[in-house]
């Protein structure tokens, strides 16, 4: 394409060269030509009129797409169907008059929507299970390192970073299970007919309900699926695209949560995304490193967000059997929607696999916390030892308020654990396991460890051509 003429970033910057294959016009056009082969091999293989010579030229001809000359065409008819149907049967002449018998438009254009539908979920899944994979080694590896955790953005009782970083593979475990969900209750539309009703092919078939039944089914085997939608209109349930876009916005709000945790995390220099050697992070402060993956793929996941609600709206407004009305909508949104869904995830697993973590800023950032959140156990340890609770807890109060005014006044290092250690009515608190971080976690590694050998282990031994799936992280 020329450099003086529109093309989607999606394409020129973000998403794996496979999404952007697999959505092509290319791609689409070869379906709909394998889509006429099905139809009239399962025609002529129920005895309509249909020669070997005609099949065996549809089928050479099946990969040889001219698009130039189809754009011609569709100059001439307006009409993209009609436009392919031509220029398929200049190439194989003798299959002419047979190409698209008894078949409407959303023979070819649905039904290869579902198989690109398909197709586009497979490789959303084995990069889902990439980022999974990257996730888990870092999960794993860091099971035991306590941090800071937070709630409400306040210091809250500590965690582990690998405990964190379960939080988020967990959301893509969620995700695969609704998108298994979607495939398996994904079907095809097959030969249902102009307003669904089949009645050409009944006409075609004379009457024997039987073959016209059989023919759906066949034509539906050839393509890979098992079952077809019970009853349609002209076009498969629209629900269907609203259910698929759905389960992608459910991936980009799993990615830009991770995302914005990632950005957050890396203004207190507790964890990075990886950075080239000669990668720039400001034009004018050089010093500067910031976490522009992770805000990209926060900026994909939006607008994957934001096409959710045109497949609904899309749905909801089909009049009876059809309106023409979903076209355009569906030409941009559907692959868009895959396409930033492919770039975030392409994003997500780079971060992951190269993820950098700083031990030693960690524990300082917890330390900094870990005085006011001992104040519970010094407690309790002090009233095991003798102590008047209500007594105790007043001084641990009073040097509370201190300590904080010390800090936000003054900007002194919080000194909250010397204040304590000075005064005689805590001297017998054993202040090594009080102060000890790694006693706050709970059972954070123990819950890391079950999760990734309960719940991840099993996903990545189901798809282990997933595992290593990477991409190139384009800009």
């Amino acid at each position: 394409m020329s450099n003086d003429q529109y093309r989607s970033p999606l394409v020129a910057r973000y998403a794996s060269p496979e999404m952007v294959r697999l959505w092509s016009p290319l791609r689409r056009a070869m379906l709909w030509r394998r889509l006429w082969v099905a139809l009239a091999e399962a025609q002529a293989e129920l005895g309509l009129p249909i020669s070997q010579e005609q099949l065996d030229q549809m089928r050479r001809a099946v990969d040889q797409v001219d698009l130039d000359q189809v754009a011609r065409y569709e100059r001439r008819f307006r009409h993209d169907v009609m436009a392919h149907v031509h220029a398929f049967g200049d190439q194989c002449p003798a299959a002419r008059g047979i190409i698209h018998l008894g078949a409407t438009s959303c023979y070819v254009t649905d039904n290869a929507d579902l198989l690109l539908l398909r197709e586009a979920l497979h490789l959303v899944r084995d990069r889902l299970v990439s980022v999974l994979a990257a996730l888990a080694q870092q999960a794993d590896r860091y099971r035991e390192l306590p941090c800071l955790a937070y709630t409400h953005f306040q210091p809250a009782q500590p965690t582990t970073v690998g405990k964190r970083l379960c939080l988020w593979a967990y959301d893509l475990v969620l995700d695969l299970e609704e998108l298994e969900h979607r495939l398996q209750r994904l079907r095809f539309r097959s030969t249902k007919g102009t307003t669904g009703t089949q009645a050409s092919f009944l006409q075609l078939f004379e009457g024997d309900h039987q073959k016209v039944l059989e023919l759906e089914r066949r034509v539906a085997r050839k393509m890979g699926f098992d079952h077809t939608y019970a009853v349609t209109g002209q076009t498969y349930p629209r629900k269907v695209d609203a259910q698929v876009l759905d389960l992608l916005a459910q991936i980009g709000a799993s990615c830009h949560k991770a995302g914005t945790d990632l950005r957050l995390l890396q203004h207190h220099h507790e964890l990075e995304e990886p950075f080239e050697k000669e990668q720039i992070g400001s034009s004018a402060m050089a010093y500067k490193r910031n976490p522009m993956r992770a805000e990209r793929m926060c900026s994909l996941a939006r607008l994957v967000l934001s096409l959710q609600s045109s497949p609904a709206a899309t749905h909801a407004t089909q009049w009876l059997e059809r309106t023409l009305d979903d076209s355009a909508n569906r030409r941009v949104v559907l692959p868009e929607a895959f396409l930033a869904t492919d770039a975030a995830l392409v994003l997500y697993r780079n971060i992951a696999a190269g993820l950098v973590v700083y031990p030693q800023v960690i524990a300082r950032n917890l330390q900094q916390e870990l005085p006011f959140l001992a104040t519970e156990r010094i407690l309790m340890e002090a009233v095991r030892r003798g102590g008047d609770r209500q007594h105790l807890h007043e001084r641990i109060r009073r040097h509370s308020l201190a300590a904080a005014q010390a800090i936000k006044e003054q900007g002194a290092p919080n000194d909250l654990i010397q204040r304590l250690q000075n005064d005689p009515e805590f001297a017998q608190v054993p202040w090594d396991e009080v102060l000890d971080p790694a006693s706050y976690t709970g059972r954070a590694p123990q819950q890391v460890e079950e999760f990734l050998a309960q719940v991840v282990q099993p996903i990545l031994q189901r798809y282990p051509q997933a595992e290593q799936l990477q991409a190139e992280v384009h800009v």
